[in-house]
């Protein structure tokens, strides 16, 4: 999860560098720093704290240099703090290493070196890796490409790597398993980071590196990708589809308001050329390729984790209701540590917004083993489990930057939609009148997107009365339920507040203990099917002194006079009303966030990708 960037080349390394670690911070920001190497001299300056903590320290030091690597951190092994922050040097000073994952098998191989006389000067992994790559490079005499090669053949877990030598000062060495690497090729010059936001300024050529890859990279332009096995590949170049405008906040305060506010023009934007209404038809692409193999599966498992899960549950909604498949969801850090009944009878949906996270790759792996297909969801072109899939859809939502996830979320759903519709048509279990009704409404969604924004004044004025309190209970039942819960995880991560999101008929059993004068509870009540059920549940939460929020459909004139405060969304199909009734919650959260004094871009103890298990 933490964010790696790369340059050598004829430039000054250290302004890319700092500027690549910007964009990278949404991967960590527990402390971040840079090693430069210039004429023989290798500098490092790191620091607990932001990279604006770091620019601020490095000001004062010389960062000359046309090679260096930068790292911004998200803490697995040892406390945010100066000695563990990346770039780690090895005990001659001659290496210098950044790391993105976790070495297993880090303790026995630091218990190994200690007794050759190496002495750790950090709590990390990571140190340990460098030393074992100095002990081979010393004691064998080999190259540091080759050091690099065989000790990762001894480690055990996953990482991306950069290694610089000041020895070998014209080259650098890059190595990926398990989390990704991408690599920049410009003019004699080469740029490496975790992901393509640092490279797009200055080339759209670029390679990803694969599991068990590494490459090394010369100042001369020259670039040699090997396995660990020792055998050449040719580099795949590849073209990036994205524009630096979306990477930038674009005028906005924050990344997560300006991708809230993107949510109308992306569901449209993952709609187009998939869909169209007046013909009535449906089209994914990865769909068409397996068509036989998805209508004829026995059960659909859906495989996630945090805000794409709940996309799933709303998949399963959807594809049991429409195209009568049965339907698992499952959380896949959960998923690989059992074992799971999976066959080639079964199609295996994976989601995830960076297609890098690590428990979803896992699930993958053995899902694949057991013959199952398998269809990624995903939003980043060239991500590992775009490659790992045997089909899948991109999401088309653009860089999303903020942590805490909107904008994927809402083409998650829309693919999901669109997935479940396409299968409903092939079966034969939905009309095609009834399925060109709902394809006009999905028309309609991001105009109706785009007029539940226009509310952001009257969230605000709720969120003030309701910013101080400890708890939130959010409650829906049916396609609303998977809406409580992402609300309510929104509101813990970005403003620290506990909150849980229940199926409103399970208030009863046990929740509505909880609930008196001091508790906010946020009724998605958009769902016409179960009206008269939530309105039950309002007044029994009216009836415990309890406060309502409520999130109903234009002209409920039911609900609106039984909530302390509520926000009207316009009118949709059922099954399309999550794209709408989400938009509120993640304002409300937002919200609530800036006024609690939260960086609600940059949660604490929280990264984006998460790319360790």
């Amino acid at each position: 999860m933490c964010g790696i960037v790369a340059y050598i080349g004829s430039r000054e390394a250290y302004p890319i560098l700092i500027k690549g670690l910007r964009r990278l911070e949404y991967r960590g920001y527990d402390s971040a720093g840079v090693a430069l190497l210039n004429k023989g001299n290798l500098s490092v300056y790191k620091k607990e704290g932001k990279v604006a903590v770091l620019e601020d320290f490095a000001k004062n030091h010389d960062i000359a240099g046309n090679i260096g690597i930068g790292h911004t951190r998200w803490a697995t092994h040892g406390v945010p703090c100066d000695r563990n922050a990346h770039p780690h040097l090895s005990n001659s000073h001659r290496l210098a290493i950044i790391h993105n994952g976790i070495i297993e098998n880090y303790a026995s191989l630091k218990a190994e070196l200690e007794t050759r006389g190496y002495v750790f000067e950090s709590d990390t992994d990571t140190e340990v890796l460098l030393n074992l790559i100095e002990d081979i490079q010393k004691e064998e005499k080999r190259t540091i490409e080759e050091a690099v090669r065989v000790a990762l053949n001894e480690v055990v877990g996953a990482y991306a790597i950069v290694v610089i030598d000041k020895n070998e000062p014209d080259k650098i060495i890059a190595a990926r398993k398990g989390s990704p690497l991408v690599i920049g090729i410009g003019q004699n010059e080469f740029f490496v980071a975790s992901d393509a936001s640092p490279i797009i300024e200055y080339t759209n050529n670029v390679v990803y590196l694969n599991d068990e890859e590494f490459a090394v990279l010369n100042r001369n332009g020259q670039l040699d990708i090997k396995t660990l096995g020792n055998l050449e590949k040719t580099p795949y170049i590849q073209k990036l589809e994205m524009d630096l405008e979306k990477i930038e906040k674009g005028g906005y305060e924050h990344f997560m308001l300006k991708e809230i506010y993107e949510q109308p023009q992306v569901i449209l934007d993952c709609m187009r050329g998939r869909m169209n209404a007046e013909q009535g038809w449906i089209k994914l692409g990865g769909v068409n390729e397996y068509a036989t193999r998805i209508n004829n599966a026995k059960r659909i498992i859906i495989t996630a984790c945090g805000t794409s899960w709940h996309s799933g549950l709303i998949g399963e909604y959807l594809i049991e209701e429409l195209a009568r498949v049965p339907v698992e969801v499952e959380y896949a850090s959960e998923f690989r540590y059992r074992n799971p009944i999976v066959t080639q009878n079964d199609v295996v949906l994976a989601i995830s917004q960076s297609g890098e996270t690590a428990d979803t790759l896992s699930a993958i792996q053995i899902a694949k083993e057991r013959q199952a297909l398998i269809y990624g969801i995903c939003n980043v072109i060239g991500s590992s489990i775009a490659r790992e899939a045997h089909a899948g859809s991109y999401t088309h939502a653009g860089p999303e930057i903020g942590v805490a996830s909107t904008k994927a979320f809402t083409v998650q759903v829309t693919i999901l939609t669109l997935m479940a519709l396409q299968l409903a048509q092939s079966k034969g279990t939905i009309s095609q009148s009834r399925l060109r009704t709902i394809l006009y409404e999905m028309e309609q969604v991001p105009e109706k997107v785009k007029q539940t924004l226009k509310l952001d004044v009257k969230i605000k004025e709720i969120a003030a009365k309701y910013f101080e309190a400890k708890n939130f209970l959010y409650l829906g039942r049916g396609l609303a339920f998977p809406i409580a819960l992402e609300g309510a995880l929104k509101l813990k991560e970005i403003s620290y507040i506990h909150a849980e999101g229940y199926p409103a008929a399970e208030m009863k059993h046990g929740p509505i203990a909880l609930i008196d004068e001091n508790m906010p509870v946020v009724f998605i009540a958009t769902n016409k099917s179960a009206h008269e059920k939530i309105v039950s549940n309002i007044q029994e939460v009216k009836a415990r002194k309890g406060k309502v929020i409520a999130i109903i459909l234009e002209g409920d004139e039911t609900i609106k006079g039984l909530a302390d405060d509520y926000i009207e969304v316009p009118d949709t199909d059922e099954l399309l009303s999550p794209l709408v009734a989400i938009v509120p919650l993640q304002l409300l959260s937002y919200h609530i966030a800036l006024m609690r004094g939260c960086n609600v871009d940059q949660p604490r103890n929280l990264a984006k990708s998460v790319t360790v298990e």
